[in-house]
């Protein structure tokens, strides 16, 4: 595929091979951009940004209507996509199609609400016969940097709130999952999309990155990915409006009162969907002890039945890593977790970039697969004697993005909910539970800010005051 800079597609000697990583099999090309395509996607986005401030708002809630609309009479060919290129199987690849129509949709909708206020300047006693109003308007470009594990729904997520605020985005999706992103500003487009309004600029950061960030004409940057990469956009980005979400390692706490019948599958799925490559993931499981046997036969029961292999086979139930790279530091930190006295309880074995679904147990909390995020299919399990221990182990982490507690009682659930550092709590949900219009992000090195709809568009906008006199 070409990419897109200014609504044309433009194509460039030098490319990037997209690799299925079940095989390692070529799925497509991709241009590899350079400094000139960002200055050019730039230069148009500024004339794009004009052209979005004056749409209004029913134009810009039609536009991303009628893009859901084509992307759900698509679904199946992005579920495919999702599939292919990334680390998703068949199954999990529709959900994520189908919420990313959800997400479009919502977002149209928020493109009606966006509203001001009227403030009674009159109240102070000098501004007597004055009344003033404050409203939204758009920054003008945004640019999104989105990761491989959602690489629809996430720039969905970037790109719908940045649309429905009436700016111009420039969208960099990463290199190893870029034809979800291009196949999604192709719908955009024939929604009605100005063209001078999106580019998506395919590439590596290493070679475009400090480019695109260090511009001057992006007032928003939104970055989903690693705590490293985003601390060098903080120091590289100047003076812009930025929103990340950089990771986690969630916390999850079954008291001993939970419905164990309803709370081991909820963990598993939390644990390995998507090979565990999901930043709200559960990673730190914290079981009290008087079910912590109990609990651990069943999660260990239904772990071994799980099916891992090819990604289109409608039986899989989880497909590979991304890349040997990302397989081998999985495998690297659960072989370092065993040698510094941990158990593992099932899994541990790897398969190119296959790793099965691994479970640890008696893990010193100065292990890797503790402190740092695995975004792998890697669980390991503590056990607690009471609430407040479970609290003070799950917040002791660099991270808070998720965490979840499984009780019937509901002082417990509000009490942990209320002690838990941590930007979203999921009372009898695993971590992982979302859905696209909530404020999602985190506490700590998690993040900045907020998505969800209404949260992105409230970064993606400037507040304008206007004082009227009316002597």
């Amino acid at each position: 595929m070409k990419m897109i800079i200014g609504g044309r597609w433009v194509d460039k000697d030098e490319k990037i091979e997209v690799q299925n990583p079940q095989d390692g099999s070529i799925i497509d090309t991709v241009p590899s951009a350079e400094g000139e395509d960002v200055e050019n996607a730039y230069r148009i986005a500024e004339r794009g940004a004009d052209v979005m401030r004056r749409l209004s708002s029913y134009e810009r809630y039609s536009i991303l209507k009628r893009t859901a609309e084509l992307l759900e009479e698509n679904l199946e060919d992005f579920s495919r996509i999702i599939a292919l290129e990334g680390i998703k199987t068949i199954r999990e690849a529709r959900k994520e199609a189908s919420r990313a129509v959800n997400t479009i949709t919502y977002a149209a909708e928020e493109a009606k609400r966006i509203e001001g206020e009227i403030v009674n300047v009159d109240a102070d006693y000098r501004k007597e016969n004055r009344f003033g109003y404050w409203v939204r308007e758009p920054v003008g470009i945004v640019l999104a940097i989105t990761p491989y594990n959602d690489p629809l729904n996430m720039v969905a997520h970037k790109a719908a709130p940045a649309i429905a605020s009436g700016n111009a985005i420039v969208l960099k999706p990463t290199y190893l999952t870029p034809l979800s992103a291009l196949k999604l500003g192709e719908l955009f487009l024939e929604a009605g999309l100005p063209k001078e309004a999106l580019s998506v600029i395919t590439g590596k950061s290493s070679k475009i990155g400090d480019v695109l960030v260090k511009d001057v004409r992006p007032r928003v940057i939104t970055f989903t990915g690693g705590v490293e990469a985003g601390e060098e956009i903080i120091k590289k980005a100047g003076l812009k409006k930025v929103m990340m979400e950089l990771g986690s390692s969630s916390a999850c706490i079954v008291a001993e009162d939970a419905d164990l019948s309803y709370t081991v599958p909820s963990v598993i799925s939390g644990s390995f969907w998507a090979a565990g490559q999901n930043c709200i993931g559960v990673q730190r499981l914290y079981l009290q002890k008087s079910i912590h046997d109990k609990f651990m036969e069943d999660f260990v029961d239904k772990i071994g039945q799980y099916k891992v292999g090819d990604k289109l086979d409608e039986i899989t139930d989880m497909g590979p890593m991304i890349t040997k790279e990302e397989a081998d530091r999985v495998e690297e930190w659960v072989n370092e977790a065993v040698e510094m006295g941990g158990r593992l309880v099932i899994g541990g074995r790897r398969e190119g970039n296959f790793y099965w679904p691994t479970v640890l147990e008696n893990v010193p909390t100065e292990a890797k697969v503790v402190r740092k995020e695995i975004f792998g299919p890697v669980v390991v399990v503590f056990p607690y004697e009471t609430i407040d221990e479970a609290i003070r182990e799950a917040n002791d982490s660099d991270y808070g993005l998720h965490a979840a507690i499984f009780t019937k009682d509901i002082n417990k659930a509000l009490y942990a909910a209320k002690e838990l550092r941590f930007g979203g709590i999921m009372i009898n949900d695993s971590t992982d539970f979302r859905v696209d219009y909530m404020p999602f992000g985190g506490y700590k090195k998690s993040g900045l800010h907020r998505e969800g709809l209404k949260f992105a568009i409230d970064m993606m906008t400037e507040i304008k005051f206007v004082a009227i006199s009316l002597t």
